[in-house]
């Protein structure tokens, strides 16, 4: 008989996403799967897909798969993160949720799913993999309930859609060393008024979202591999050391080697 597979969802309190870094949190990236972020204290700001907007206490959020984001983690917030596994096998939103849950009860149905599946995940009895599936299930039936009766989904809409196909075509093309105005062009927009747009979605200009999220992959990969710093810039699209190493420190403060070396 074989062993039970490891099931590849997870759940992790909010704070310790940041605990590497908030710019673990913070900066623009995309996850391989889907998460579901449930705060339970505290407020911030998070943007999706180059949309801000604000969150507070007894807000769930829905990112899926691929969708650029970030948000604030200040020391009063607390939650739970759900990373759903590349292949979930559930019946996800397509796109980005933000439910604001006043009802009591659901927010009492949630926890009290959240804790199941996390009992389940840390238990040894036979069956605790099925038992956590199964829990994740009924989250996701959970989201979609709660969807119907009062989600926001964040479907792009003018300006927002403009922005939205920029985040994506962003995430495709950050490491080729490609310009705002190289994917403006390619959006068939100018470069001005694709910043304009960025400004009035998410408060940032377009060629901030690129910087912040090609800063982030190149932080990433100081804290996690060993690539000699001059072959990371490269590998983003920065065509000498010198200018990876002026832009890594104008929006971090630090070299690329100093972040290396603070670790």
């Amino acid at each position: 008989m074989s062993a039970p597979s490891t099931p590849s969802f997870r759940l992790v309190a909010i704070p310790r996403l940041a605990a590497g870094g908030r710019w673990r949190v913070e900066a623009m990236r995309t996850l391989s799967e889907a998460c579901f972020l449930w705060f339970t204290k505290g407020q911030g700001r998070i943007t999706i897909a180059g949309q801000t907007r604000g969150y507070t206490a007894h807000n769930g959020i829905f990112i899926p798969a691929g969708v650029m984001h970030g948000f604030e983690v200040g020391p009063q917030v607390f939650g739970t993160a759900v990373f759903f596994g590349k292949e979930p096998e559930l019946d996800l939103p397509a796109d980005p949720l933000h439910l604001r849950i006043r009802e009591v009860h659901a927010q009492q149905e949630l926890n009290v799913t959240l804790d199941a599946i996390q009992r389940e995940l840390d238990a040894d009895t036979p069956g605790h993999d099925k038992a956590a599936r199964a829990h994740l299930g009924l989250l996701a039936v959970w989201i979609e309930r709660q969807a119907a009766k009062s989600g926001e989904t964040l479907k792009p809409d003018g300006a927002r859609k403009l922005v939205a196909r920029f985040t994506k075509l962003m995430e495709e093309r950050f490491r080729s060393g490609a310009g705002v105005g190289d994917l403006a062009a390619e959006l068939g927009v100018t470069a001005t008024h694709l910043t304009r747009c960025c400004r009035q979605t998410c408060g940032r200009s377009a060629i901030d979202l690129l910087q912040d999220r090609r800063i982030f992959e190149a932080r990433r990969l100081l804290a996690e591999t060993k690539l000699p710093v001059n072959q990371i810039g490269e590998s983003l699209g920065f065509h000498s050391a010198a200018y990876f190493t002026r832009a890594f420190q104008h929006l971090t403060g630090a070299s690329p080697t100093a972040f290396r070396r603070s670790l």
